[in-house]
């Protein structure tokens, strides 16, 4: 069952493919990582990593969050990266989806509240799996 989301003519992978994106171990690049404890991208970043997923954290004010090496860009990153989890506000979501793009991501992540369907159609279009305006931890207690 697909879940509609804000976005005009977007629509959110099935249940059981978002269960299986948490589910996998992967590579999470997670854009707009902060330093601070209080923010949503670091919780976020922290949980996933507790749940076996490998977190690279990017941010080009940072050179380090949650004991992991902070990069300036997706492109800086030396290592392959299967997911791009974004925090960043919807207005620059167009230029992550590119760069996922780019580097050949698999899955683009939005958070909740991270809106912008013609960056979502693109990368869906350019064979990445999109999941927009929703939160991993919301997934995880809802799917398993």
């Amino acid at each position: 069952m697909s879940h509609p989301s804000s976005g005009a003519g977007f629509t959110n992978p099935a249940d059981t493919t978002i269960r299986d994106i948490l589910a996998t171990p992967r590579t999470v690049a997670v854009v707009g990582c902060s330093p601070d404890p209080s923010r949503d991208s670091h919780q976020i970043a922290s949980l996933l990593k507790a749940r076996g997923h490998t977190i690279i954290p990017v941010n080009p004010h940072c050179q380090e969050v949650l004991g992991e090496q902070c990069f300036p860009s997706l492109r800086a990153v030396p290592t392959r990266i299967e997911m791009v989890d974004v925090f960043r506000r919807s207005q620059f979501v167009g230029p992550v989806a590119e760069e996922s793009i780019a580097i050949g991501a698999s899955i683009l992540w939005l958070q909740l509240g991270v809106i912008d369907p013609v960056a979502a159609q693109r990368a869906h279009a350019a064979g990445l799996t999109v999941v927009m305006d929703r939160c991993p931890a919301i997934e995880y207690r809802r799917l398993f």
